[in-house]
Order: structure tokens, then C-alpha cells, then sequence
């Protein structure tokens, strides 16, 4: 954590919010991470100081830089690297709590193909019709 500054993909890898430097990469240049408001290439350095928007579907990350590491850290430490925006937190605690809520709805249709019993009923209800 000593040097002053630092490829982005790098530090999206060291602080994980990437499994891979490549899929670091890729995030940068899809657009999916800014730095100070402005789109970024891979090999934009990075300073402690700088601002950083990381897209991640469904959720948005607004940290600010706060070290460097040239190494993958472990999730406690990598934590140390960042410091996450209230609103950001509050934005992506409400996505989760909507998310939860959805997945409790249960599934809408039903779950697989109609059984004998089904089938009945079906042809029942289909010859009412005739």
C-alpha cells in the first residue's frame, strides 16, 4: 500500500470487486466504472482521493479511494481500501430489500408440467365449453 497511484483494473482486483483483472478490465472499458465522473480506460491510474462509480447489475458503488494495493487483499482488509457513500449504501440496501420481497412472491406459474389429475381436469374444462 505504498505506491501513489495504480491501474484501475488493478485496484477494482485488489480491493474485489472483480474475481479477475480481466473482468476488471472488461468493466472499464464496457463503461461500468468512472472515476471523478468521467469514463475511464483500464490503464487510468487511480489515486487515494478519487471518486469511483462501479456498476455491478443491479447495484451501483459510489466509494471514494482511500489506499493503494498492487495485491489481491483479503475481503476484511480489501474493505480498508474503499470507503462506500451513505447514499450508496442506503440505494443498494433498498434494492436488496425489494429483491427479498420479490423472491417471498413465490413463483407465478406453476412448477413443471400438468400431472394425470391436471390433464383430467383440463379436458373437463375444455369439453364444458363444446
Amino acid at each position: 500500500m505504498t505506491e501513489a497511484a495504480l491501474r484501475i483494473d488493478k485496484w477494482l482486483w485488489a480491493a474485489r470487486f472483480c474475481k479477475t483483472r480481466s473482468q476488471a478490465a472488461q468493466a472499464v472499458a464496457g463503461g461500468k466504472v468512472q472515476v471523478n465522473g468521467e469514463r475511464a480506460k483500464p490503464a487510468r491510474l487511480v489515486r487515494p482521493g478519487d471518486r469511483l462509480r462501479i456498476t455491478k447489475e443491479p447495484f451501483t458503488f459510489t466509494v471514494m479511494v482511500l489506499a493503494i494495493s498492487e495485491r489481491r487483499l483479503s475481503a476484511p482488509e480489501a474493505v480498508k481500501l474503499y470507503e462506500e457513500s451513505e447514499e450508496s449504501l442506503a440505494a443498494r440496501e433498498k434494492i436488496r430489500e425489494e429483491r427479498r420481497l420479490l423472491r417471498q412472491a413465490g413463483p407465478i406459474l406453476p412448477a413443471g408440467r400438468p400431472g394425470k389429475r391436471d390433464r383430467r381436469l383440463i379436458k373437463q374444462f375444455i369439453r364444458k365449453d363444446e
